[in-house]
């Protein structure tokens, strides 16, 4: 598979380049407009296949005969909002002249990403390059090519030496085409980064992610916002959005702005357990495909999500302190204040002062993080019912209060401050009463139901001990537990240790290894001063994606123990490029660079992460 975008377009293409089966296509606002597109390339064979930028595909096809290629043929596909651009340059380098016939063929079904992937199945009439959906909205493809070939085929005769070009123009014509800000250039976002590191392959690991963090922005009427993921993750995300955001501060702080204020804008506003809505509640997706428009989906506009809530209030409260717009602070308060009666309220429903979540059989069974429906598991393998309580969400929720305290001390509200102070103390006490395991050393995984603990070696600390929940007196014990055989692979943390019964290294969330849930971990090593060990963590993850071929951190990989010399087991399915990774690359300097806040370090004279 090969991925294209820009804005809110993109491809999924073969390796090849071309589209014509499966899940393939050209699509835009969760529609594919193109199922179909092929070049008939008679007797040419790919000789190179790069994309240069994640918006643009070059390719080198040649025909050829014995030792020598007799023509050669260069392919250019760039994709820009709403369409693309397709050159073909030929050129005969033989000494004899040469006729071709080359053809294009393409076609349009409209079906909706969710029907593309194969997830459901709808019957629809689509005439040619257009199409009318059940709600009455039109869509188009339209073609052009130069030189005009009604039916797309195109004869070239040439003499020795001779070059043709074909190219061809498409345009996605949607109902959705809000006019948001327009997306700075690769060369301007880059420069907006002024991070340098001497190892020159630590360089390029940096300056992959920052290429990829611009190509996963697209444009809202509400400023820039982060994709989640290129292919199937081309829309406003919560959780992953506001966490993405979070690691880039400070260079990113026009994208946190785009976010809270699409975020704010987008709140739950009633009760709607089809979608999980609910008064002050943090969306966590939002899809314009026929499906979720209709009603047969619930992601139109999706709350099932039960940590984007707090996370709106912490990157609110990192981006003021980074920024000093307190302005903002302002302008949103009744969006914090309403996220911070959500958590109290609907998100406490049993009134103990934990946030749970209860599954959705038509969204999101599981509404954290891991939310893989088999990721919530006791001791002995069985799976966590009714209303689920993680432990990291509750460490959001304590920092959460925390940042309301200090929103409003600067908003001359001391008297509310205390309050939410006091009730951020509440919550790092009972959480701990609750969720620690002195046998294990760790913090449960979650409650199930019953308030029984999850008593399983899990990842989730790392969050927890960034949150800044954890008693002091409790993270070195904790900190030698995440970093136990059981959960460090060498590359990052497992999501589930080895040992418990239901851990798979190739697993979604039981054992395989998240780059971006390990950099939390290294940011909460540092908040507790563990120095040396956050750069080591820092410095394994660059050393992951140092073993791609494409210098990316991948969404994740195996949790198999690192051997030296060997570069990790993929997960065949990982997005790549994946926002919260790359924007991982900008955070891991935050921290070993001592850019956090309260952290007080050096930033290291020599190795893979030293400053140049």
């Amino acid at each position: 598979m090969l991925p294209l975008k820009e804005d809110d377009t993109y491809a999924v293409l073969s390796d090849q380049g071309m589209v014509g089966e499966h899940e393939e296509g050209f699509y835009r606002h969760d529609t594919r407009y193109l199922s179909r597109y092929r070049w008939n390339l008679p007797g040419f064979h790919l000789l190179l296949s790069e994309t240069p930028r994640p918006d643009h595909l070059v390719q080198h096809w040649g025909l050829i005969v014995g030792p020598d290629q007799k023509v050669g043929l260069r392919r250019e596909l760039v994709l820009y909002r709403g369409g693309f651009r397709d050159s073909l340059e030929v050129e005969n380098t033989s000494l004899e002249p040469h006729t071709l016939e080359l053809s294009l063929d393409a076609a349009a079904d409209f079906v909706d990403l969710f029907e593309a992937r194969g997830w459901h199945r709808v019957t629809r009439k689509v005439t040619g390059f257009s199409y009318t959906s059940e709600d009455g909205l039109e869509v188009a493809t339209r073609l052009e090519a130069q030189p005009a070939a009604p039916d797309g085929r195109w004869k070239l005769e040439l003499k020795p030496h001779e070059k043709a070009r074909i190219a061809v123009e498409a345009r996605f014509e949607s109902p959705f085409d809000p006019h948001g800000t327009e997306l700075p250039s690769y060369e301007e976002w880059i420069r907006r980064f002024p991070l340098h590191l001497s190892s020159g392959r630590s360089q390029q690991v940096l300056e992959q992610a920052l290429t990829d963090l611009r190509a996963l922005l697209f444009s809202l009427p509400e400023g820039l916002y982060p994709a989640a993921g290129i292919p199937w993750y081309v829309c406003p995300f919560g959780r992953d959005a506001l966490l993405t955001a979070y690691m880039m501060l400070p260079w990113g702080a026009e994208v946190a702005k785009g976010v809270l204020t699409y975020l704010a804008q987008h709140q739950g506003k009633e009760v709607d357990p089809f979608r999980d809505e609910a008064p002050g509640k943090i969306l966590h997706e939002v899809r314009l495909g026929e499906l979720s428009r209709t009603g047969k989906l619930p992601f139109g506009r999706y709350y099932g999500t039960v940590d984007a809530t707090p996370l709106f209030v912490i990157l609110l409260e990192r981006y003021w302190h980074d920024t000093g717009d307190l302005a903002l602070v302002r302008q949103l308060q009744p969006n914090w204040e309403a996220a911070l009666s959500w958590m109290t309220t609907y998100a406490d429903p049993d009134g103990d002062g934990l946030l749970e979540f209860l599954p959705n059989e038509k969204g999101l069974t599981v509404q954290s993080w891991k939310d893989s429906g088999d990721s919530q598991s006791h001791q002995d393998g069985s799976l966590a019912k009714g209303a689920i309580t993680v432990s990291e969400v509750q460490g959001y929720a304590y920092a959460a209060y925390r940042a309301a305290a200090g929103f409003y001390r600067a908003l001359g509200q001391p008297e509310l401050a205390q309050g939410w102070e006091a009730r951020a103390e509440q919550i790092k006490e009972l959480f701990h009463q609750k969720f620690w395991l002195p046998e294990l050393a760790t913090y449960a995984l979650a409650l199930d139901g019953e308030k029984k603990p999850l008593r399983v070696l899990s990842s989730n600390p790392g969050h927890l001990l960034w949150s800044g929940i954890v008693p002091p007196e409790i993270a070195p014990a904790l900190v030698r537990t995440l970093f136990s055989p059981a959960l460090w692979s060498g590359w990052g943390l497992r999501t589930l240790g080895a040992g418990e019964v239901r851990y798979n290294p190739l697993s979604y969330h039981n054992g395989s290894v998240w780059p971006h849930d390990t950099a939390i971990f290294a940011g909460g090593l540092a908040r507790y001063g563990f120095h040396q060990e956050a750069q080591k963590v820092a410095e394994a993850l660059f050393r992951l994606a140092m073993t791609q071929h494409d210098l990316r951190l991948p969404e994740l990989v195996g949790g198999y123990e690192r051997h030296e010399g060997e570069p990790p087991v993929p997960y065949p399915a990982a997005c790549r490029p994946q926002a919260w990774d790359a924007a991982a690359v900008v955070y891991l300097l935050r921290v070993v660079w001592g850019m956090e806040p309260g952290v007080r370090a050096e930033p290291p004279q020599e190795g893979l992460l030293s400053p140049a």
